[in-house]
C-alpha cells in the first residue's frame, strides 16, 4: 500500500475553515440579532437571525478566496455575506447602529475569551489536550483575535467605518462611508503597506494576552 503524505497546509485548512465559517457566523449573527433587538427585522425576515453557517456564507468570499489563499500562499482575505441593516428604523440612528455594528467584532472577542477559558478549564482538570486539539483551540483564538481588530479598522466596507461616522457624522466621514469600490481598493492597500505590520503587531499582542501552551 503506498504511502499517502498529505501536506500541511491541506491540514491547516482542514481545521482552520471550520472556524473561520463559524466565526464569521457568529459575527454576522450578532449584528443580526442587535439590530433585531433594536427595531430593525430585515435580517430576521431574511433568514439571517441564525448561527446556521449555510445562511451567511458567500461562495467566493468563504469558501474559494481562503482555499485560494492557503493553496497559492497569498494573504488570507474572506468574508461572509453582510447582513443587512436599516438604521432608519432604529429608534436612534447612530447610537444604535454604532452599537450593532460594534457588536460583530465584540462577538468575535468574547468568542476568543471563551475559548481560551474552556482550554484553560480543560488544562486544570488534568484533561490531557492532544495535538489536533490543540490546534483548533488556538486558531480559534488567533482568528477571532484578528477578526476583532480588523473589523474595527475605520476602512469601508468594515465596521469601524461605520463605527467613525456614527460617533462622529460630518462631511467627511460621510464622504469615506460612500467610497464604495474605492473603499476596498483602500484595504487592499493598507494590507500591503508599512502599517500592516504594525496592525498586526497589536493582533499579536492582545494574542498573548490569550496565549495557550
Amino acid at each position: 500500500m503506498p504511502d499517502i503524505q498529505i501536506s500541511e497546509k491541506l491540514i491547516l485548512l482542514f481545521y482552520f475553515l471550520p472556524i473561520f465559517l463559524i466565526s464569521l457566523s457568529i459575527h454576522e449573527y450578532a449584528h443580526a440579532l442587535l439590530a433585531y433587538k433594536f427595531g430593525d427585522d430585515t435580517a430576521h425576515r431574511l433568514g439571517r437571525l441564525t448561527l446556521n453557517p449555510i445562511k451567511h456564507i458567500d461562495l467566493i468570499g468563504s469558501i474559494v478566496m481562503p482555499v485560494l489563499a492557503f493553496t497559492s500562499g497569498f494573504m488570507l482575505i474572506g468574508w461572509a455575506k453582510p447582513v443587512p441593516v436599516n438604521k432608519n428604523k432604529f429608534q436612534n440612528p447612530l447610537k444604535d447602529d454604532a452599537i450593532v455594528s460594534f457588536a460583530g467584532p465584540l462577538s468575535n472577542l468574547l468568542l476568543a475569551i471563551l475559548v481560551y477559558l474552556i482550554y484553560q478549564l480543560i488544562s486544570l482538570g488534568g484533561i490531557e489536550v492532544n495535538n489536533t486539539f490543540f490546534n483548533v483551540f488556538r486558531l480559534t483564538i488567533i482568528f477571532n483575535i484578528f477578526l476583532f481588530c480588523f473589523n474595527l479598522l475605520p476602512i469601508p466596507p468594515l465596521d469601524g467605518s461605520h463605527i467613525l461616522y456614527d460617533l462622529f457624522p460630518n462631511e467627511y466621514t460621510a464622504k469615506l462611508q460612500r467610497l464604495g469600490i474605492y473603499g476596498t481598493i483602500m484595504l487592499f492597500v493598507f494590507i500591503y503597506s508599512p502599517l500592516w505590520p504594525l496592525f498586526m503587531n497589536l493582533v499579536n499582542w492582545l494574542s498573548n494576552i490569550l496565549r495557550i501552551n
